[in-house]
């Protein structure tokens, strides 16, 4: 019994009970549910919006840089009325136009204007990055999420059968076919198992909460 014990109890420190049950991470795995958390991410996480907004305003740069191109042209006229012909004979009523060019600020405007879309390109490559990196970050932190869960799932089970074991042992103990010692070993094991369950359980949350934190909005809000 001891012998079988101890095999048990190592199979399970292995994992290999893992595989002997079939439990696998990337059964757990939902690429649909993932996509939507990272689109979920990109539309609540506070930089993008931020970023957004940056792009909004250098999108309206642009246009105020092509649309300053008419700010070099200007237009004048001057009118002289016929009634100034009592105090100038010769003078008639007249209209004189002129229509001027700042050439300084034609050569320019072609500058500014590069600046402006530049400007604009930059931060839409910004964003680009940005959206890379944290779809980067919300996979990652789905995926140990869905780890833990599905290693809560191995230990439950192996909990199960160190239970089973447990009892077996002591009521073989209290009839007197088991030793103290392997009685002990199998209290052991099964507080130990108990102890990596709690742990778990902790680390779960944790890893729900830091992917929360990315997605702004609770996992069971997400559908």
């Amino acid at each position: 019994m001891k012998k079988i014990l101890l095999l048990f109890c190592w199979l399970v420190q292995a994992g290999i009970s893992d595989a002997q049950n079939g439990i696998s991470v990337r059964d757990e795995l939902s690429e649909a549910y993932l996509e939507r958390l990272i689109e979920t991410a990109r539309a609540n996480y506070p930089k993008t919006k931020v970023l957004d907004a940056r792009i909004e305003g250098a999108g309206y740069a642009v246009k105020r840089a092509r649309l300053s191109y008419f700010d070099i042209f200007s237009f004048s006229y001057l009118f002289m009325p016929g009634w100034q012909a009592t105090v100038h004979p010769l003078m008639q009523t007249s209209y004189q136009f002129g229509f001027f060019a700042n050439v300084g600020s034609l050569i320019q405007k072609p500058a500014q204007v590069r600046q402006a879309k530049s400007e604009l390109n930059a931060i839409g490559h910004e964003k680009a990055a940005f959206e890379l990196n944290l779809e980067s970050e919300v996979r990652q932190r789905y995926y140990t999420y869905i780890q833990k869960k599905t290693l809560l799932r191995v230990v439950a089970e192996s909990l199960l059968d160190l239970e089973s074991i447990r009892k077996s042992v002591r009521y073989k103990f209290e009839k007197g076919e088991e030793t103290l010692e392997n009685y002990n070993n199998a209290l052991l094991a099964y507080s130990n198992q108990m102890q990596a369950k709690v742990t778990i359980e902790g680390e779960i949350l944790i890893a729900k909460s830091t992917l929360e934190e990315l997605l702004g909005q609770k996992l069971e809000d997400i559908k």
